[in-house]
């Protein structure tokens, strides 16, 4: 073999094993392959975490050419993980992108790892949780009853849109916001911890929050409907209880029954379906000797 063959196969084996740059795109199909795979691979032992890893793949297989390093990689993004779907999801994809890029060419390069394993894990431990907060307030509690507010007419008048709306709207606004978290993660890096603990953006978030208490009391004022038919005489008058009560305080019933179920979750957690069965069995038997 010439001298000249030599080098130019020296050069294509070290090209071989550079890095690949991380674009954009690459990001997105990470984003779109977690939040599709979210509560599949689903343990007890890592929670989310084999998601996570699976997003991940085609950018790490991108990053490290050598097996052990993609192996290291592979256990790195594989250890404990649980967070909301597209806020905590769509940020960590691009901010796990951001860091194994820098990881790879320090590797690459020979260069002091400052971007170590305990780094990348604290990281994502420390967003994880406040990041979960976050979206579950923004996107299951505000968001969702917005789509649900609006299409609760179109389904009370019959219209099978009025079903379907609040599904695909929800849906597709989490496939979007998530795509937009994961490009901007992945575009300011570790900054963005930063700025998710801005002033602004706590305050934002804490606006949202009380908007998405607001459309849960106008849901429950609107569409929770119970009344009294209890009525009886007093001294030859007739006494309606439901009048007396629309007196004292409108939709007084309503209220009760919500603070109720919020008093039952408050004390037994958030068990739905047995605080469905004992409501129903409640309201029957007040139903039964007269009362409502």
């Amino acid at each position: 073999m010439t001298t000249d063959t030599l080098k130019t196969a020296t050069t294509t084996d070290t090209k071989e094993m550079l890095p690949g740059e991380i674009t954009k795109k690459d990001v997105s199909k990470a984003y779109l392959r977690w939040h599709f795979a979210n509560e599949i691979p689903h343990s007890f032992e890592r929670y989310l975490a084999p998601s996570l890893l699976y997003g991940m793949m085609p950018v790490l297989r991108k990053l490290y050419k050598e097996d052990d390093a993609l192996r290291a990689a592979y256990k790195r993004q594989l250890l404990f993980f649980n967070t909301q779907l597209t806020w905590g999801g769509g940020i960590i994809t691009g901010l796990m992108s951001s860091m194994e890029q820098e990881r790879a060419k320090q590797e690459y390069n020979n260069e002091e790892i400052t971007m170590t394993d305990d780094l990348m894990y604290n990281t994502k431990a420390g967003l994880m949780g406040a990041l979960s907060g976050i979206g579950d307030s923004i996107d299951s509690g505000t968001v969702q009853y917005i789509f649900i507010a609006i299409a609760i007419p179109w389904a009370q008048n019959g219209l099978a849109l009025g079903a379907i709306f609040p599904f695909i709207c929800f849906a597709l606004y989490q496939v979007l916001i998530g795509l937009f978290f994961a490009r901007q993660g992945f575009v300011m890096g570790r900054s963005a911890t930063g700025l998710m603990q801005s002033a602004g953006v706590q305050n934002a978030i804490e606006l949202l929050s009380i908007l998405g208490l607001f459309m849960m009391g106008i849901l429950a004022g609107n569409y929770v409907t119970v009344s009294s038919s209890l009525e009886f005489a007093i001294s030859g008058r007739p006494f309606i209880l439901q009048e007396t009560l629309d007196a004292i305080l409108p939709g007084l019933l309503p209220l009760a029954t919500v603070m109720g179920v919020y008093w039952y979750y408050v004390k037994k957690g958030l068990k739905v379906t047995r605080a469905l069965l004992w409501l129903t069995l409640i309201l029957v038997v007040l139903a039964a000797v007269g009362i409502l």
